[in-house]
């Protein structure tokens, strides 16, 4: 990196710094109200700035380089913290961090290797590391989210999954109405999402691209794919969650763990 270019990085870092006064505003109104999140936004505020410088620099380095390697790196990297904060979130389903970043990992990879076998992306770190961020970090609020309600939904509904194994009904069998639920409640978003985009609001990835210089009819283009995309690895991903999360919730005599569904 030549002086030339750290020149122009500092130049396109005035209007980050720039946009900062909205956030001065949020602290001021949060310090009138007596919130007391003035300290969280300050902190949240530069994590985010430490964290997106970084991970520019990091991302300049891959785009410079050939290998491949480096972009299994960087998705590898990213699925094991969505997994963990995944996880976090249903954080008393036992191996929840393994669980999530298992059904992550299948989910996005599946829709990835087909977007890129069916020619909508290249096999570049320019494309897939972006694409893939994007799927990821949708999966993982999506999966944790199915995790933690199936869970609490089989705790609340106890005694009818109980009633339904002691009947001779497998896991399956029994939860089956608890798994549809979670599904549905954790979709629901993404479906919502996708019906209302361009009326109410335009996603990144348009936005992005329009005020990039691309015309309008690009950024809808790419942003079909996105939303697509974006459906299929959450749907795999949650799914494979609740398969992966049974043998954590009964025993091998098809009993409900009692040690899950004490805690809260």
């Amino acid at each position: 990196m030549d002086e030339e270019w750290w020149v122009e990085f500092l130049k396109g870092m005035l209007k980050p710094v720039a946009a900062l006064s909205v956030v001065l505003l949020a602290v001021v109104l949060s310090y009138f109200q007596k919130l007391d999140l003035e300290k969280e936004m300050i902190y949240s505020i530069f994590r985010a700035f430490v964290q997106l410088s970084i991970i520019g620099f990091v991302l300049q380095f891959i785009f410079s380089q050939s290998n491949i390697l480096w972009i299994l790196v960087a998705y590898l990297f990213m699925v094991s913290v969505a997994g963990y904060t995944a996880g976090q979130r249903a954080k008393h389903v036992p191996n929840g961090m393994y669980v999530a970043g298992g059904s992550i990992l299948v989910g996005t990879a599946i829709t990835m290797i087909t977007l890129v076998i069916l020619n909508v992306f290249p096999f570049t770190p320019r494309y897939i590391i972006p694409v893939a961020g994007m799927m990821v970090g949708n999966s993982m609020t999506t999966t944790g989210v199915t995790m933690k309600r199936l869970r609490d939904d089989i705790k609340v509904q106890i005694n009818l999954v109980e009633t339904a194994l002691a009947l001779g009904a497998t896991p399956r069998q029994a939860t089956v109405e608890q798994v549809k639920r979670a599904l549905v409640i954790a979709l629901s978003p993404v479906l919502d999402n996708a019906k209302t985009v361009g009326l109410i609001s335009l996603p990144g990835a348009m936005t992005g691209m329009i005020m990039g210089g691309a015309s309008p009819l690009e950024a809808i283009q790419l942003q079909i794919v996105v939303m697509n995309m974006l459906l299929g690895a959450s749907t795999v991903s949650c799914i494979i969650s609740t398969y992966l999360s049974w043998p954590n919730f009964f025993t091998k005599t098809y009993q409900l763990e009692s040690q899950v569904f004490s805690s809260d």
